[in-house]
């Protein structure tokens, strides 16, 4: 039951992201398109509600419940950064905003983004982790906890691979091919250097 909550959890997050976006801005309802990205966060309380209840009627506990914990944790570290990735491009392709920058490729600007997306890992082991703890708590001495203690062993052995990836790009950052010009990386306009914006002529401020 609880593996099959986690699909329907899965295929609700992007149904309600699709349903989201369409509807702020195919349908020209930003409202409830808010309302619909906003109740994605349901589904994973949905899903805890679900976990607990099921220790609690006497289910030993499982891989099961471990990986609900590491997919809770995972929406929690990630989720966010996955809806405002996708937003962009939508905003782009249907709302006629500025194409969303792509994210540095090169030297320390690229380290300082795979730190950032390192830090969503830690936030995902550290969630996972208290629940696995407060699951054992709720579960006592009288059942098996060593399941939900050995996935929060998975949990920070993931963070910390991922670690030792961002970590490798500071370590030995990647040079940018020879000729290639280096982009300014810069969300708006006024973060752009003065020297590298040209300003425009006499004549052309005229007209």
């Amino acid at each position: 039951m609880i593996v099959t909550l986690i699909v329907i959890c899965e295929v609700g997050f992007w149904v309600l992201l699709a349903a989201g976006l369409a509807a702020r801005y195919l349908l020209k309802m930003p409202r409830m398109g808010i309302a619909l990205l906003l109740c994605e966060p349901l589904l994973e309380v949905l899903l805890l509600v679900v976990t607990a209840i099921d220790l609690k009627n006497g289910a030993d506990p499982s891989w099961k419940h471990g990986l609900a914990a590491l997919y809770i944790g995972y929406t929690v570290g990630h989720g966010h950064r996955t809806v405002k990735w996708l937003d962009g491009h939508a905003a782009h392709r249907f709302g006629g905003a500025p194409r969303p920058p792509k994210p540095p490729q090169y030297g320390m600007a690229r380290a300082r983004h795979e730190g950032k997306v390192w830090l969503g890992s830690v936030t995902a082991a550290a969630v996972a982790s208290g629940l696995l703890l407060l699951a054992a708590l709720y579960v006592g001495d009288d059942g098996n906890t060593d399941s939900l203690y050995g996935w929060i062993l998975v949990a920070w052995r993931t963070a910390g691979i991922h670690g030792l990836i961002a970590l490798s790009y500071a370590i030995w950052p990647r040079k940018a091919p020879a000729g290639e010009a280096s982009a300014v990386p810069a969300r708006d306009p006024e973060h752009v250097p003065d020297l590298l914006v040209r300003r425009p002529s006499k004549d052309e401020e005229q007209v």
